[in-house]
């Protein structure tokens, strides 16, 4: 016998088969594209089934979708804990810029076929996909919370969310990881000014 016979390749159920599919569908997308790749040519990357596919998502738009988001979690930022927000928000945004700028670019292209096809505008579509990077800078700044930097119900949201939408602007403008130079004008001259002011008021206003 040999030892395939030994050790019968076993089925996959469950969240692991999911796991399979979405990756599949990943790299189907990075090789062929939106336009070109097919519920079928995932399949057949899957080793498995159409139908398999069709009884998870409708269609090929639910599926990238899934297997963007998948990725996503998949392949997490570090988020760091420097001891201060300004060494922290520096660490986590050039992270973001050397792991992600790859991503972006394929997201970039995959936008617009999932935009022509599903007709949800670049923000709707951006919402279903982006959420775990929320999280992660969520996460940084409850720290810089917990240890008094800031005070997150005092600052502007558009403050807070202004370094990373400047990182993300100019790694979809580049295609390339952001100069550490800029990154620390952003964090230096633009991010860190403005929770300064805001935090003033703040105690002003107390």
């Amino acid at each position: 016998m040999t030892d395939q016979a030994h050790h019968p390749r076993q089925r996959r159920h469950g969240e692991e088969l999911e796991a399979a599919l979405l990756e599949a569908a990943w790299q189907e997308l990075v090789e062929t594209g939106f336009t070109k790749l097919t519920m079928e040519s995932i399949a057949t990357r899957a080793k498995t089934g159409v139908a398999v596919l069709y009884r998870r998502w409708p269609n090929k738009d639910d599926m990238i979708l899934a297997a963007i988001r998948h990725y996503g979690t998949t392949h997490p930022v570090a988020v760091p804990d420097t001891g201060n927000l300004r060494d922290d928000m520096v660490a986590f945004l050039t992270g973001v810029s050397v792991s992600r700028v790859s991503f972006a670019a394929i997201i970039s292209a995959t936008f617009a076929g999932l935009r022509d096809s599903t007709g949800m505008t670049p923000a709707e579509l951006r919402e279903r996909v982006m959420s775990n990077a929320s999280r992660w800078s969520e996460q940084l700044l409850a720290r810089a919370q917990d240890r008094g930097e800031i005070d997150l119900d005092a600052i502007p949201p558009a403050v807070l969310s202004m370094p990373f939408d400047l990182i993300r602007h100019e790694m979809l403008m580049t295609y390339k990881p952001i100069a550490p130079e800029r990154v620390i004008e952003i964090v230096d001259d633009l991010f860190m000014p403005l929770v300064t002011i805001n935090r003033r008021k703040n105690e002003c206003a107390s």
